[in-house]
């Protein structure tokens, strides 16, 4: 018997980012969208679990040992039943690696899913919620998918209506961004600054209730681009690109290096996309529509 579960990429249409917390983290308003990339995570009986295997883009960049939040996942729901994590999670990768767009996270939270649904644990969202949240900020979200705001370090999350898809195109970057290493230098960069609490732009929920692409390309926004960019100049080539060939608007996805473009339609998201693959300002382009479902066994 295996179980597969497929969970979403997501994009962050708005990231408000607070002060450091004596804890380390931040407090934020983010405004999550996932997006129709997807990985799989396989989840197989095994007596000497948890072990990964993965394949797929970027895969040699996966770690295969315990620091992997599939493993975390799988053995944090083992203990909470009093059971052995005895399971092979086989992830299948599509979502970038450390690219912003909450891979890691997401095969956290696919193996949650698949190893609940193999062990027969009957674990309720809520039990399954809270070992998201113990795992990481973006875990949670990868659960739940459509769209939602993620207040707190992000896990905390209210569901939120759209009014129909929109259309993206995300630009892969040449290398990756370490998460910890942007929060680091939005610190830096805020030092000699206040930094406002964190809040979510009504005018932004508000164009993602009515589906309107255009309201929602004039308040999207990313308190940690300044950073990204700082780590990473060459995006602001990739961005500008973007916007050049004909996007709504342009933006670093979450801590990056990933970028995104949201596009009018899907005929205006292609056009986008072969601009950037000739731009010689990426190493590859993906288009994607969101809203879509969280973490789904398949």
């Amino acid at each position: 018997m295996s179980v597969t579960v497929r969970v979403p990429a997501k994009v962050n249409v708005q990231l408000a980012v607070g002060a450091a917390r004596p804890d380390g983290f931040h407090e934020l308003a983010n405004v999550f969208l996932a997006v129709g990339l997807y990985d799989e995570v396989t989840a197989t009986p095994s007596p000497d679990g948890p072990r990964i295997t993965c394949e797929g883009p970027d895969a040699a960049q996966v770690p295969l040992d315990r620091t992997n939040l599939a493993a975390r996942a799988a053995l944090a729901l083992a203990e909470r039943y009093g059971r052995t994590p005895d399971v092979h999670l086989h992830i299948a990768k599509d979502i970038p690696v450390a690219g912003g767009m909450a891979g890691g996270s997401a095969d956290g939270a696919g193996a949650l899913l698949a190893c609940d649904a193999l062990w027969g644990t009957g674990a309720s969202r809520e039990e399954l919620l809270d070992i998201c949240a113990e795992l990481g900020s973006d875990v949670p979200f990868s659960l739940v998918g459509g769209a939602a705001l993620g207040t707190g370090r992000g896990e905390r999350l209210t569901e939120l209506e759209t009014g129909g898809a929109f259309q993206w195109v995300f630009a892969m970057a040449t290398r990756g961004l370490s998460t910890p290493a942007v929060f680091r230098e939005f610190d830096r960069l805020a030092e000699a600054r206040e930094i406002p609490e964190p809040v979510a732009s009504q005018e932004l929920l508000g164009a993602l209730a009515k589906g309107d692409a255009e309201a929602l390309a004039a308040t999207v926004s990313n308190d940690l681009q300044p950073a990204a960019l700082s780590l990473f100049p060459e995006l602001a080539d990739t961005l500008a690109a973007g916007r050049a060939a004909g996007a709504l608007a342009s933006l670093v996805s979450g801590s990056g290096p990933t970028t995104a473009f949201l596009a009018r339609d899907a005929e205006a998201a292609e056009a986008v996309a072969a601009a950037l693959r000739t731009s010689g300002t990426c190493r590859d382009v993906r288009t994607a529509s969101g809203p879509v479902a969280g973490a789904t066994v398949v």
